[in-house]
C-alpha cells in the first residue's frame, strides 16, 4: 500500500475514533411538563401509547436514543432531526401554544398523516415499531379532528 494511502486511511481511523468523545447534550426530560399534550387535553391511554412509539422522540422534549446513537455520526443526524421535529411541534410544549397554533398544528397533524409524511420514512426505516397501521392513523385523525373542531369553539 503506498504510504499517501496509509496516511489517509490513518487519519480516518483517528478522527473516526477521536469525534467519539466530543460531548453531546441529550434531550432526555424525565418528568412530563404541565404543557405536554396529555395534560391539558382527553388523550386516550390508546392514542398517547401511538403518539409516543412513533412521535415523541422527535416531537418532545425527551428521546429514547437507540445504541446507535453512540456513533457520534449517527448522533449528528439524530440530533438534527429531534431538532427540526422539535421545531416544528413539541407535544411538551404544547399547552404554551395559543390556542390559534394549536389548532393549525393539528390540522398539520392530520395532513401529515393524510399525506403520509410522518413519521419520516428514514426514521421509520430503522424503528420499524414506529410504523402507523392503518388503524393508528385512523385513530389519530379522529382525535385530532375532534380535538381541533372543540378548539374552534373556543374562540
Amino acid at each position: 500500500m503506498k504510504p499517501v494511502i496509509k496516511v489517509t486511511l490513518t487519519v480516518i481511523v483517528v478522527l473516526f475514533v477521536a469525534i467519539q468523545f466530543i460531548p453531546r447534550d441529550n434531550n432526555e426530560q424525565r418528568s412530563v411538563p404541565l404543557n405536554d399534550l396529555a395534560k391539558i387535553y382527553m388523550v386516550p391511554s390508546k392514542l398517547s401509547s401511538i403518539l409516543k412509539k412513533s412521535c415523541y422522540d422527535c416531537h418532545s422534549n425527551h428521546t429514547d436514543y437507540p445504541w446507535y446513537a453512540q456513533l457520534q455520526q449517527f448522533r449528528y443526524i439524530l440530533d438534527r432531526h429531534i431538532s427540526n421535529g422539535k421545531a416544528e411541534l413539541n407535544f411538551n410544549e404544547f399547552g404554551a401554544y395559543s390556542l390559534r397554533k394549536q389548532r393549525s398544528k393539528l390540522r398539520a397533524i392530520g395532513e401529515s398523516l393524510e399525506e403520509g409524511s410522518m413519521p419520516l420514512s428514514s426514521y421509520t426505516l430503522i424503528h420499524r415499531n414506529a410504523i402507523l397501521s392503518k388503524e393508528d392513523k385512523v385513530t389519530l385523525m379522529n382525535w385530532v379532528k375532534l380535538t381541533s373542531d372543540s378548539l374552534l369553539l373556543k374562540n
